[in-house]
């Protein structure tokens, strides 16, 4: 039986394992040929939206490694606008809303709020936080 699955992800992608393990159990569960419709980006989880983060040569690169599963898979990555906003990360609209002069939103992940959030999880079969 194939599920369709959501994750929120509330840590970031370095200094907490939540962002890595969560892209670990993303091809995991993919690779079993069960869905991942969203994955829902919270609270300090947003960093793993910001493009400017640049890990060492020898780390995996978990902002760019969300993009190409979703690229390849079809996966809505969505963060959420107000922690975002809160963390620094922007886009090019909400930086132009805010008067600041660049945006950092890696290509792929888009602002969604908690109400979208809340109807991804009903449309799902499981809902799984790291």
């Amino acid at each position: 039986m194939n599920l369709e699955y959501c994750l929120m992800v509330t840590g970031p992608p370095y200094g907490s394992q939540s962002s890595s393990s969560a892209l670990q159990f993303s091809q995991v569960l993919l690779a079993c040929g069960h869905r991942l419709s969203t994955v829902f980006f919270y609270q300090e989880g947003v960093a793993n939206a910001n493009r400017l983060i640049a890990p060492a040569s020898d780390e995996v690169d978990l902002v760019r490694a969300w993009y190409h599963l979703a690229k390849l898979y079809h996966i809505g990555l969505h963060v959420c606008i107000a922690a975002a906003l809160r963390r620094g990360v922007t886009d090019a609209i909400q930086a132009s809303l805010i008067k600041h002069t660049g945006e950092n939103l890696q290509t792929g992940f888009e602002f969604s709020g908690l109400g979208w959030l809340a109807q991804a999880a009903l449309r799902c079969d499981r809902f799984i936080q790291f």
